[in-house]
């Protein structure tokens, strides 16, 4: 009988040297912002040297790598992680959740969204569900990817107006996160967005139209169209892997009509 191993763990100088590669930085460079001398760097990258916990830390910091990725190198290195990632609903984590929790309410009547890394749903305000009439239930079965039931020709693809520029614009965004995470489970998913058929043009480059000043979604609703723009919050100095994954997309209506319409719409107007 054959015992399987584990895989091997691959050398922490090489994701190092990976990751420098990705942000396109010279050694010299990562050498002086991290303090450290370029031969002994070198050393590090080629396996000559080990490095030490607090040098991998910096690295990771210097080469803005991931707090989930940073756990990586340093068991890479021989050294016990030291991000954790917690549960929202873990006691360390209620000063933040209850901060998230009443920026989605405060946001009422617009739609407000929570996403993980993934692009999972992890939490909506009662608005969201402008987005979700007639998408498919299968789209909506946990966990719901907000990426696919936006651009899945059985999602809310059919009733965006501008569906090539907006398509655009996403697969843009996701593209630039799967070059800065090098995540695999963001790679897939960007092949099989693209993989998704689109009637629409999708324009090669997103120029703006005479008074654009962003790219609008803009979304049939009943006997309306909804224009909406967007912003994006994040934690700002997040020490966890759950909360700097996390991410809020805030809805805001672009133009009069769509303001008015939703907040005729309110429950209890």
């Amino acid at each position: 009988m054959t015992v399987p191993t584990a895989p091997e763990r691959r050398p922490v100088g090489e994701l190092l040297r990976e990751w420098r590669d990705r942000r396109r930085i010279s050694q010299l460079d990562l050498a002086i912002a991290a303090d450290v001398s370029t031969r002994h760097l070198s050393f590090v990258e080629t396996g000559r040297a080990k490095p030490s916990r607090d040098m991998v830390l910096r690295l990771g910091e210097q080469l803005s790598v991931p707090l989930r990725e940073r756990n990586q190198l340093l068991l890479a290195a021989g050294f016990a992680p030291v991000y954790p990632a917690s549960s929202l609903d873990a006691p360390e984590l209620a000063a933040a959740t209850a901060a998230v929790r009443r920026l989605l309410a405060g946001h009422e009547p617009y739609p407000a969204v929570v996403i993980d890394r993934s692009w999972n749903l992890v939490e909506g305000n009662t608005s969201l569900a402008v987005f979700l009439d007639g998408v498919a239930p299968a789209l909506l079965e946990p966990p719901v990817n907000v990426l696919r039931v936006t651009l899945h020709p059985e999602g809310m693809a059919p009733r965006i107006d501008n569906l090539g520029e907006w398509r655009a614009h996403l697969l843009g965004r996701l593209s630039r996160e799967v070059a800065a995470t090098a995540d695999p489970g963001l790679s897939a998913l960007l092949a099989e967005l693209r993989d998704y058929p689109c009637a629409a043009p999708e324009p090669e480059v997103e120029l703006p139209g005479p008074g654009d000043f962003l790219i609008p979604l803009r979304v049939r609703h009943g006997d309306h169209v909804l224009s909406f723009l967007s912003t994006v919050a994040t934690f700002g100095t997040p020490l966890d892997i759950t909360l700097a994954e996390m991410s809020i997309e805030l809805f805001y209506p672009a133009d009069t009509a769509t303001g008015d319409l939703l907040t005729a719409e309110a429950p209890g107007r």
